[in-house]
C-alpha cells in the first residue's frame, strides 16, 4: 500500500488524513475531541493558540489543533524520521503555520525551554511512563496554557507495582478497585507537584481513562497552589471496602472506622500516596466545551461531557457494583436504581464516565449496601 493510496485514507470529524505506518487508534477519538475543544475554548477565552505537539505520529491531532481550533502556529515533532513524508502529505492543509521536525521529544522541550519560546497548549502523548517530560512540558507552557498527558504505564498507576510507582511517581501506588481513578490522580498530582517546585501553580481542566490509557489536562496558573490540602492520601479498607481521603497531618491516625462492623476492632487502612484529591474537572471549561461540541455538532461528544460535570465534586475514589454485590453476597444493583436510591436519601451519587458499571457518591459503603439491598 503506497503512501496516500485510498484504502488508507481515514476520516475523523472535519479532517481527512492517511494512517501509513504510524500507530493509530480510532478509539482515541474521545480524548481528541477533548483537546480539541480546550484548544478552542481557550482560544476563543485568549485570542491567540500557539500548539506544540511532541510525538506526532500521523499527524491527526496537529491537523485537528489546526483546521478545528484554529490555531495560529503549531510545532508538530515526531521522532520517527521514516514518518516524515506522511506528516508533509496530512499536515500540507496547514501550510505556513506549521513548523514540522524529527527529533527526540526532550529534545523539542528543551529547545522551547532555552528559546524562551512557550505554547498554549503542549500535548504529550507518552507511550508508558510519562514522568521524565512532566518538568519540560511544563516549561514549555505559557503561564495560563494548557499541559495535556497521556499515559500508559497501566501496571504502575493501577498500584500494581509500587515499588516502581515510588521510582517513576514518587508515589506509593496500592490495588485497589478504585485505581483506575488512583492513576489519574498520581498524573494530576505529578503535574501539581512539579509545576509547584518550579514556582507556578496546576488547575485539573479534565482527566479521563479510556482502555488503558490515562490521560489528564491542567491549567499552569502563574502562583502555586496550596499542596497540603489538594494532596494527600487515599486509604482503603480491604476488609469492607471503605474509603477515607487521609490529609498530611492526619497520617498518624488512619485506621478504617469499621463501618461494616466486620473485624471487632478498627482495621488499618493500605494507604496510596501522595497524590491529588482535589477535584479532577472543572466545571466552567467543561461547560464551555460541550457548548463548542454542540455549535459544531458534535452532539455525541457533548452528551459524553456530561457525566464529567456530575463527577466533578464527588469525593476522589468510586466503587463498583460487582464489589457491592460480592461484598453485600447479593446480585449487582442496577446502577441507575442505586443512583436513584442514593439521592432520594440526600447523597450525591454519579456514574463514573468511561465505566458503565461504577459510580461516585459520598456515600459510605456501608450505605450504598444498605440501599442496594433488595427489600
Amino acid at each position: 500500500m503506497g503512501l496516500g493510496s485510498i484504502e488508507d485514507l481515514h476520516h475523523e470529524r472535519s479532517v481527512t488524513f492517511h494512517i501509513g505506518s504510524a500507530f493509530f487508534r480510532p478509539q482515541s477519538q474521545w480524548v481528541r475531541d477533548l483537546g480539541v475543544l480546550a484548544a478552542a475554548v481557550y482560544r476563543h477565552q485568549r485570542g491567540h493558540l500557539r500548539v506544540l505537539e511532541t510525538m506526532a505520529a500521523s499527524g491527526v491531532r496537529s491537523l485537528r489543533y489546526g483546521l478545528e481550533a484554529g490555531a495560529d502556529r503549531l510545532w508538530t515533532n515526531e521522532a520517527n524520521p521514516d514518518l516524515a513524508p506522511l506528516l508533509a502529505q496530512n499536515l500540507q492543509p496547514l501550510g505556513d503555520r506549521l513548523h514540522l521536525t524529527h527529533q527526540d521529544g526532550l529534545q523539542t522541550l528543551a529547545h522551547c525551554i532555552a528559546q524562551g519560546d512557550f505554547y498554549d497548549l503542549v500535548d504529550v502523548d507518552a507511550f508508558g511512563n510519562p514522568s521524565p517530560f512532566i518538568p519540560f512540558a511544563l516549561g514549555a507552557t505559557r503561564l495560563g496554557g494548557l499541559v495535556y498527558l497521556t499515559a500508559t504505564d497501566g501496571r504502575t498507576l493501577g498500584g500494581h507495582d509500587p515499588a516502581q510507582a515510588l521510582q517513576r511517581y514518587g508515589t506509593y501506588g496500592r490495588a485497589h478497585p478504585s485505581a483506575q481513578e488512583q492513576g489519574l490522580r498520581i498524573l494530576m498530582g505529578q503535574l501539581a507537584q512539579q509545576a509547584t517546585a518550579q514556582g507556578w501553580g496546576l488547575a485539573p481542566v479534565f482527566a479521563t481513562f479510556t482502555g488503558q490509557t490515562f490521560r489528564v489536562m491542567g491549567r499552569l496558573l502563574p502562583k502555586p497552589i496550596p499542596l497540603e490540602r489538594l494532596q494527600g492520601f487515599l486509604g482503603y479498607c480491604h476488609g469492607c471496602g471503605h474509603y477515607q481521603p487521609i490529609p498530611w497531618r492526619k497520617l498518624g491516625q488512619a485506621p478504617c472506622p469499621d463501618p461494616c462492623h466486620i473485624h471487632p476492632r478498627p482495621q488499618p487502612l493500605t494507604l496510596t500516596g501522595p497524590l491529588w484529591l482535589g477535584p479532577l474537572h472543572h466545571g466552567p471549561t467543561l461547560t464551555a466545551m460541550a457548548h463548542q461540541a454542540t455549535a459544531w455538532g458534535w452532539d455525541d461528544c457533548a452528551q459524553s461531557i456530561a457525566p464529567l460535570l456530575e463527577e466533578a465534586d464527588l469525593p476522589p475514589y468510586h466503587f463498583t457494583l460487582g464489589e457491592l454485590g460480592r461484598r453485600g453476597r447479593m446480585d449487582p444493583p442496577r446502577r441507575g436504581d442505586l443512583l436513584a436510591a442514593l439521592r432520594g436519601a440526600g447523597y450525591q451519587a454519579s456514574g463514573l464516565h468511561w465505566n458503565p458499571q461504577a459510580f461516585k457518591t459520598n456515600a459510605s459503603i456501608a450505605q450504598c449496601l444498605a440501599l442496594a439491598r433488595p427489600v
